[in-house]
């Protein structure tokens, strides 16, 4: 029942002749290849991207020098009584 049988493609070609005509279509499949190859390649220079970005990032990474001073407890956070009350 799903599968394409040759008559689905022929009255497929029918109906696109019949809407754009028999002039529009060549023009219409060319434009449609360029818009793939754009989209193709588009894609494979953002993929390009995120390699090098990842590769600069590894790079770039330095350990950390220095103690972390620790001495003093964090404060307490404020609440806001009416939105503590609205949260009940």
């Amino acid at each position: 029942m799903g599968a394409l049988r040759p008559w689905h493609i022929i009255v497929l070609v029918v109906v696109l002749i019949l809407l754009f005509g028999a002039k529009r279509l060549p023009d219409a499949a060319r434009s449609l290849g360029r818009s793939m190859r754009i989209i193709k390649a588009e894609t494979k220079g953002l993929a390009d991207d995120d390699v090098d970005a990842k590769a600069e990032a590894q790079s770039g990474r330095q350990p950390l020098s220095g103690e972390i001073a620790d001495s003093q407890p964090s404060p307490k956070p404020q609440v806001d009584p009416v939105d503590h009350a609205r949260e009940r």
